[in-house]
């Protein structure tokens, strides 16, 4: 599992975590049952407070996405992948409403949109 911190986001620490293995997790990459690193190792790796790690995972499992066995560590729930894929599409569609305004406000066209997604999936 690869987390890499922003130290430039507006983003907190504890929110790039749950985001990544949120994501880590919806993708598959992380599948039901697996461990996850204590939480002492992980803030060992990301060179970051013990109590940030643990904010994370407690935010992680107050969602449901882990679950934690006392002595043994945190390992990912079980998952309704559908509805988690559902969650994600409706986020995009919300934003995706926000750029269609932006966009009028600007005159861009479709292709204007278009053409701009392409050139930031190619960088």
């Amino acid at each position: 599992m690869n987390i890499f911190i922003d130290n430039k986001s507006d983003m907190p620490i504890y929110e790039q975590i749950c985001t990544r293995i949120k994501a880590e997790i919806i993708s598959g990459s992380l599948k039901e049952d697996d461990p996850l690193p204590s939480i002492r190792n992980l803030a060992k790796d990301l060179r970051i407070s013990v109590i940030t790690t643990k904010r994370a995972y407690d935010e992680l499992e107050r969602e449901g996405f882990i679950y934690t066995i006392a002595a043994k560590g945190c390992f990912v729930a079980p998952q309704n992948t559908e509805l988690l894929r559902e969650e994600n599409l409706r986020k995009i569609e919300e934003h995706m409403l926000e750029i269609l305004r932006l966009a009028a406000c600007c005159d861009l066209t479709e292709q204007d949109l278009c053409d701009m997604i392409r050139i930031m999936k190619s960088e």
